[in-house]
């Protein structure tokens, strides 16, 4: 970390969980294809149905606890003790249980509630319901602290002053061709910043660099090389 923000910023994504068996939104036979996105991931279909969207991220919830961290994760955990900001998509715990302490979730943290009402956010419980109350204002609708389509990703005038102020702009497991992360290297090449996509295979991102296969692989080799070790 520099006086004015982090040397490297890192944008992660879904294929660094991955692999660590938490499917990405194109799996053919992931969980995302079980449901009408509309349905469970939309203000709109929270307030339809919300116990079906309860169900939906309490399934979530428990493939996420039951996953465990790879490779990646920890190897980013200490590029972060280093100095690195991780800024992450995904909406597990994987980098905090992989010792990352300061990544910021820009859609919200699935181990987290959210009171619709006051705005209050807690812990989640294994299994959120229906009438669930805020332990804050005693109301609800209580929700899991998820940004759905529609809504706006959090904390983007941090991560923005941060990608902006970066000497190098990572992006791993996630599209560099499709918002936010095409607007993120956008900005980190505009204000001078190297940029860097790790990832299975290229996207149309315009990156300077590319380092390609399997992030538990790629990824330590990397960071042990940023490091000197």
């Amino acid at each position: 970390m520099t006086e004015t923000g982090p040397r490297i910023v890192v944008l992660t994504g879904a294929g660094v969980s991955a692999e660590s068996g938490l499917g990405t939104f194109r799996d053919k036979d992931g969980l995302w294809t079980k449901y009408d996105l509309a349905e469970v991931a939309t203000p709109e279909g929270f307030a339809a149905d919300p116990a079906k969207v309860h169900a939906f991220y309490n399934a979530r919830r428990k493939n996420a606890r039951a996953a465990e961290p790879n490779a990646a994760h920890g190897a980013l955990a200490r590029l972060e003790a280093a100095g690195a900001l991780i800024v992450t998509q995904n909406v597990d715990d994987l980098h905090e249980r992989a010792g990352a302490a300061g990544v910021v979730h820009m859609h919200g943290e699935l181990m987290r509630a959210l009171c619709a009402a006051c705005g209050a956010t807690w812990e989640a419980p294994d299994v959120m319901e229906v009438g669930d109350a805020c332990p804050d204002c005693g109301g609800g609708p209580c929700r899991p602290d998820i940004v759905w389509f529609g809504e706006f990703p959090y904390h983007m005038d941090r991560i923005a002053e941060a990608v902006q102020g970066c000497e190098l702009f990572v992006a791993i497991g996630t599209s560099g061709e499709v918002y936010p992360a095409a607007g993120f290297v956008e900005e980190a090449r505009g204000a001078g910043a190297r940029t860097l996509e790790i990832n299975l295979e290229a996207t149309g991102g315009r990156f300077d660099q590319r380092i390609l296969g399997p992030a538990s692989d790629v990824v330590p080799d990397w960071v042990e090389g940023l490091l000197g070790r």
